[in-house]
């Protein structure tokens, strides 16, 4: 019998439609300002630490390989059959930039719209329904994995 922390991997999810709306709105309102440049990073940020820490309940959880960096968590959990290749190849991308963002924030272009900006949103609101429908199918429709 596995233990997988719904109650935490619930509480990440619920975080995606304010990270999603933000980005969109750094999207359609882009203007080079600090202000939207700042945002773009928080939300981009946000968007990597959710996939993260979803993908490391889920390996833990179902006792999956152990993943020794962030590309190794979403290669572990996309094997797992988590989410589909094309979100896979998207995360590959995202967690790419949690170094740029987190250590190296002081060289990270603020002026610039990254592409992620605007492809996120779309595969992100996926994840969500991805990530609940790979929880009933490892642990049967008795278990309580909506919200």
């Amino acid at each position: 019998m596995y233990y997988v922390n719904i109650d935490q991997i619930n509480l990440r999810l619920a975080a995606i439609p304010e990270i999603t709306a933000a980005l969109r709105e750094v999207s359609s309102k882009w203007d080079g300002s600090l202000v939207l440049g700042m945002v773009q990073e928080r939300a981009l940020h946000l968007a990597i630490e959710t996939v993260t820490d979803v993908g490391s309940y889920l390996i833990d959880g179902f006792i999956l390989r152990d993943a020794s960096s962030y590309e190794d968590i979403v290669e572990i959990v996309h094997e797992a059959g988590a989410f589909n290749e094309e979100s896979y190849e998207i995360f590959m991308k995202l967690v790419s930039l949690r170094k740029p963002l987190v250590q190296d924030y002081y060289a990270w272009d603020r002026t610039s719209l990254h592409e992620m900006t605007k492809q996120l949103p779309a595969i992100f609101d996926h994840f969500d329904e991805q990530v609940r429908a790979y929880l009933e199918l490892e642990l049967g429709p008795f278990q309580k994995v909506r919200r």
